[in-house]
């Protein structure tokens, strides 16, 4: 069957159920199939491989998605909408031209560290050698970039201009949104949860009281310790890092900045990340101090979401 004649096959079938596979195109079909009167389930395709027996094939996937959708306590995708569908499109959007920016920051690191002119990682520090395209000379005056370098790397220092002013420009429309929604102000009274946290939470998830509890929900982005337990003995391993990605990535981003100006608060939050970096040690102590944080971002989220109010900053006593 041809896609131009899937509606008018479903326009002559009786309503029934209709499960699918959560692709990138289920929710067009599942909002033209919902108009049509049809019950539309959409599966997570992790949750139908399980299913699939032996070779895959289309009608091995077809049957295992009749058995996935027929089984008890199973979760579904909800159907999301056009608006919510650009709200994400949006982040998504972010997403990569920060991306790019980054691959051009490295490549401009790498060409200039060929001519001996070297600078630490992160984008400040890739700001300060964009700036030497100029007119090539340090703060002393000395010509440090070549002519014939400059004009080879101009073209990367225009680009890497031109994502800064799209990012910003997409940063502003996210903030506008967020200010003027309820429930992203409340959000951004938790620390570490900005704008483009709050606005990236409530454009992906749709439906918090799917959750059970707010470690199910973190959980979902993949902030608990993956389980090889047996035997009634629990051995508890690194993060999943299963669910959201991007939702992940931004918690843990979050997390770092709150641990980053900690000092001169003296709320439950920052004095318990504080007390766990006393008690660990290592050189990845700062990173799993804000794994741990960004898992209790999640938890305080999900408070936020179910029961409404927003965070209050109580000190802890002296």
């Amino acid at each position: 069957m041809r896609r131009g004649k899937l509606l008018e096959f479903f326009t002559a079938l009786p309503r029934c159920v209709v499960a699918m596979e959560a692709c990138s195109t289920a929710h067009h079909w599942g909002r033209a199939l919902s108009a049509l009167g049809f019950n539309v389930r959409l599966i997570p395709p992790a949750h139908v491989k399980p299913y699939v027996r032996r070779n895959k094939n289309d009608a091995a996937d077809a049957a295992a998605i009749c058995e996935a959708a027929g089984r008890p306590g199973q979760r579904f995708v909800g159907v999301r909408s056009i608006d919510n569908q650009a709200q994400l499109m949006r982040h998504r959007t972010r997403e990569m031209l920060v991306g790019q920016r980054t691959q051009l920051f490295n490549a401009l690191r790498g060409h200039l560290a060929e001519i001996g002119v070297i600078a630490p990682q992160g984008p400040q520090h890739a700001y300060g050698l964009k700036e030497l395209l100029t007119d090539g000379a340090d703060e002393n005056g000395e010509i440090v970039v070549p002519e014939g370098v400059r004009a080879a790397l101009v073209p990367l220092g225009h680009l890497i201009d031109e994502l800064d002013a799209r990012i910003a420009a997409i940063d502003k429309e996210l903030k506008k949104q967020a200010k003027a929604d309820a429930t992203a102000r409340r959000l951004m009274s938790i620390p570490g949860v900005g704008p483009i946290i709050a606005s990236a939470v409530l454009a992906s998830v749709q439906e918090i009281g799917a959750f059970g509890s707010a470690r199910e929900f973190a959980a979902f982005l993949g902030l608990t310790p993956r389980q090889n337990s047996s035997g009634g003995k629990e051995r508890l391993g690194r993060i999943t890092k299963m669910g959201d990605r991007y939702l992940r990535k931004l918690l843990v981003s979050g997390a770092c900045s709150v641990l980053f100006r900690r000092k001169g608060h003296n709320d439950a939050l920052r004095h318990w990340a504080d007390q766990l970096l006393t008690r660990k040690s290592g050189a990845t102590k700062f990173k799993l101090v804000a794994v741990a944080l960004a898992n209790k971002l999640a938890r305080i989220i999900f408070a936020v979401l179910t029961r409404g109010g927003k965070y209050e900053p109580w000190a802890v006593a002296a």
